[in-house]
């Protein structure tokens, strides 16, 4: 509780061994941070494959506003060459941090582009890295470009299929050619492309997806990939850690992708039945339970 009286707030609490903002909660009081460190605390002691050590420590940062940004990079020798930046167009201001919508070519002028650019590659000197592929998140204000996370790692997941369209190579191809000192050559697409990483919208057991037909026929959409199988259990922010599944799409402008995605989201719906979980140990909720189904 002493560590807590200087904090000033808005603030991101973080767990410091978990991924895709599992456990990330913003705080906008001390009474929200108490009560948000509790919940990380439940559920990364709920977690077996945790070390101790990670289990022991939260990560506090300032809440920065602003216009979110991913961007993926390579290194060759401390120099940075940006691949693609992906513009973030929903608001990401908490209390949870679920990625959605990510579009290419981003919205940012060349100047700020470059902001970003020179602004990523003195952090990664900061924190030793000198070559190969980066991922890193940044937030933009009147202020300046600030790092939220920065990582030696390519993008995760089925988004790296986007870096094609801003490329002209896969990210695989990519990183193989870095590894072998090769050139790079980067080709400008004209076309724009985005991913929706569908978001879970509530706790529950999933029974069927309905309307994919449609959505699929919603124009420049190129597919739509869901993830988590009918009958399993869903989890949303902050204590899940997976996705319903993609919507890819490439299109003329960003705007056009963009819409895209948001149609044929709007189309889909997602029929989740409550997950009851009976605590063996006690038997009258557990006759309660059976009499209410």
């Amino acid at each position: 509780m002493q560590q807590l009286t200087a904090v000033s707030y808005p603030v991101v609490v973080k767990p410091v061994g978990l991924s895709a903002s599992r456990g990330v909660i913003r705080a906008n009081n001390q009474q929200e941070l108490l009560v948000a460190i509790d919940r990380i605390k439940r559920l990364v002691n709920s977690m077996n494959d945790l070390e101790p050590e990670i289990k022991r420590y939260l990560l506090l940062e300032e809440f920065i506003s602003g216009k979110e940004v991913a961007v993926e990079a390579m290194l060759s020798d401390s120099q940075l060459s940006v691949l693609t930046i992906f513009d973030k167009p929903d608001p990401l201001e908490g209390p949870y941090f679920e990625e959605s919508y990510y579009i290419t070519p981003t919205s940012l002028s060349k100047i700020v582009q470059e902001q970003v650019r020179l602004v990523l590659e003195a952090a990664c000197r900061a924190y030793g890295l000198s070559e190969g592929p980066v991922h890193a998140e940044c937030r933009i204000n009147e202020k300046g470009v600030f790092v939220i996370e920065i990582a030696a790692r390519t993008i995760g997941g089925l988004c790296g299929r986007l870096l094609s369209f801003g490329t002209g190579q896969r990210l695989e191809e990519l990183v193989l050619l870095q590894a072998m000192l090769r050139p790079i050559i980067l080709e400008q697409h004209k076309e724009a492309a985005g991913v929706l990483m569908i978001p879970i919208p509530q706790a529950g057991v999933l029974k069927r997806v309905e309307g994919m037909l449609e959505a699929q026929r919603v124009p420049f959409v190129d597919e739509i990939n869901i993830q988590i199988r009918e009958g399993h259990e869903l989890i949303p922010l902050p204590e899940g850690a997976s996705y319903l599944g993609f919507i890819f799409a490439h299109a003329p402008t960003t705007q056009e992708a963009e819409q895209a995605l948001r149609d044929a989201h709007a189309r889909l719906k997602f029929i989740i039945a409550p997950l009851w979980k009976i605590n063996s140990g006690n038997s009258n909720e557990a006759e309660k339970l059976s009499q209410a189904s």
